[in-house]
């Protein structure tokens, strides 16, 4: 059976995608920040920062030396940020492009010899649907996840010669704890930018009636067993999915218009 590497796979997302594989018959490895913590995972955890290049090549080298091979790398691990741009720390935001675009790239570029010497393998980074639009107060998370759809389209180009498939799969709104652990700016009486309030309600109410994130080992299982996935697949909720459509075929003042409606501005 094929091995897979999977980031960010103690929680959320990633951990559900690990679990259907991993029943499914995969050999699934995944990777946290501080698996010793974690207790409760069905498929082994490798220790791995998406922040540090070092890492990234430890655990990738583990995971070769162990099984031999490398046949899928998931790229799961991300943040969220929220907040007025004006009002977020440069800090912060060179953190969230650090974990959600340098570090699958660094994660790629260590997983790329292996399988050039294989002559097979396949990447899929986990964007979002975000970064299909600008969304208030979530300007670096619509961006650092675009960015990242844009190498992936530029990279699928370079390495099919190898025989090395690159995917992206975007995910709407699913019921996990990304929420707890994103940054997010404090709202604040003394912000010029009223609106924020209301708009993170929005967000987290919008979190919270998501979908089940199974839903995504499912995906991610059906482009797994395809010979020659798309480029880009979108995930989730429908109304997720349409904002993308309605995007292309609108005005863009009447789009701006509907998204500002929505997000309560």
């Amino acid at each position: 059976m094929k091995v897979i590497l999977i980031t960010g796979a103690s929680s959320g997302i990633g951990k559900a995608i690990g679990d259907y594989l991993h029943h499914k018959g995969f050999v699934v490895y995944g990777t946290s920040r501080n698996p010793e913590r974690i207790t409760n995972s069905v498929f082994p955890l490798l220790k791995l920062e998406v922040r540090d290049p070092e890492s990234i090549r430890h655990a990738i080298a583990e995971v070769i030396r162990i099984s031999g091979r490398l046949d899928v790398v998931i790229n799961n691990a991300g943040v969220g940020i929220l907040g007025p741009l004006e009002e977020i720390p440069t800090d912060e935001i060179r953190n969230n492009f650090e974990t959600n675009l340098f570090g699958p790239i660094e994660v790629i570029k260590a997983a790329l010899p292996q399988m050039r010497a294989q002559q097979s393998g396949l990447i899929i980074n986990i964007t979002s649907i975000a970064g299909y639009m600008g969304l208030p107060y979530r300007a670096v998370y619509s961006a650092s996840k675009g960015a990242l759809e844009l190498v992936t389209e530029a990279l699928r180009m370079e390495v099919k010669p190898f025989g090395i498939e690159i995917t992206n799969v975007a995910p709407g709104e699913f019921a996990t704890n990304i929420a707890d652990h994103r940054y997010h700016v404090p709202v604040s009486t003394a912000s010029a930018y009223s609106s924020y309030g209301k708009t993170i309600e929005v967000i987290n109410s919008q979190v919270g009636g998501g979908d089940n994130p199974i839903k995504m080992g499912e995906a991610i299982y059906g482009i797994i067993q395809t010979a020659k996935p798309n480029g880009h697949y979108k995930v989730g909720p429908f109304l997720s999915k349409f904002s993308i459509v309605l995007k292309r075929i609108l005005p863009d003042k009447m789009y701006e218009k509907m998204l500002m409606n929505h997000y309560k501005l």
